[in-house]
């Protein structure tokens, strides 16, 4: 039962909102101070005022900044290798890049661009045989992430959404380098010719990415149409599964913005 009327508790939070202690509310009103602890809580808490840990906010769902170079390199390394689950002892979903420990420098590239992407949530590093876990969790992936579904991203459609879109024609690089840092690499290959009777080896770098999905193969490729880099299939073993850029000048282009992983 409460034991103090409304207009008691409306001059106590008047008091305590004007800066006079709980000690003083106390005495003048002759009320617990524990009772004006918790007046002083709820009105706080329904202002939105109360100390502590809030819940992250999402670029989507309260309009949030987003870093939109960070996002789109983000979203490459989820397409290629990066996975959202939940596990029921856990509250919220993670969002999961693993990435050979052959590469540390992408690790980090990829560990500072969660952090931009969600400033509010703490990253974390896994270690697996061979690789790390890259992880970030988050109520709002699914947010950020609306390519997410159940099953393997190849046995779904795998479509960017107009505001996703937008994103990664600003910043196609980025995208194309999450693609190339997850699912592709810069490496030599060779061919032979036959110069004045005698045949000769010669070896050139190209890009190489590969991916089961024909959907991320697309965005791929697309982006590097905007982009004026020529590419083109490669089929190994009747599986058409590989893109390739060999071209001098397009080779350049992807060393500019790209170049050996690290």
């Amino acid at each position: 039962m409460n034991m103090h009327g409304i207009e008691v508790r409306q001059k106590a939070l008047a008091l305590l909102r004007e800066g006079v202690t709980n000690a003083e509310v106390a005495r003048q009103l002759n009320v617990p101070s524990g009772t004006l602890g918790y007046w002083r809580h709820m009105d706080r808490a329904s202002r939105g005022e109360c100390p502590g840990p809030r819940g992250a906010r999402c670029p989507r769902c309260d309009g949030r900044p987003l870093d939109h170079a960070a996002y789109a390199y983000l979203l490459g390394l989820y397409l290629g290798d990066g996975h959202i689950s939940q596990y029921s002892t856990h509250r919220s979903p993670s969002l999961m890049i693993t990435l050979d420990d052959s590469w540390p420098g992408i690790q980090d590239e990829a560990e500072a661009a969660m952090r931009a992407v969600f400033p509010d949530n703490a990253t974390c590093r896994v270690r697996r045989t061979g690789c790390h876990n890259i992880k970030v969790y988050s109520k709002h992936l699914a947010c950020l992430f609306p390519q997410h579904g159940p099953g393997k991203k190849h046995a779904r459609r795998i479509v960017l959404e107009p505001w996703q879109q937008h994103v990664v024609d600003e910043h196609p690089w980025a995208f194309v380098r999450g693609l190339v840092h997850s699912d592709g690499c810069r490496n030599m290959n060779w061919t032979t010719r036959v110069v004045r009777g005698e045949r000769k080896r010669y070896e050139y770098p190209r890009y190489w990415f590969t991916n089961v999905s024909d959907d991320i193969r697309q965005l791929y490729t697309g982006t590097l149409d905007r982009l004026g880099v020529e590419w083109k299939h490669c089929t190994r073993h009747g599986r058409p599964y590989n893109i390739s850029v060999a071209k001098r000048a397009s080779v350049a282009a992807m060393d500019a913005h790209i170049g050996p992983k690290y």
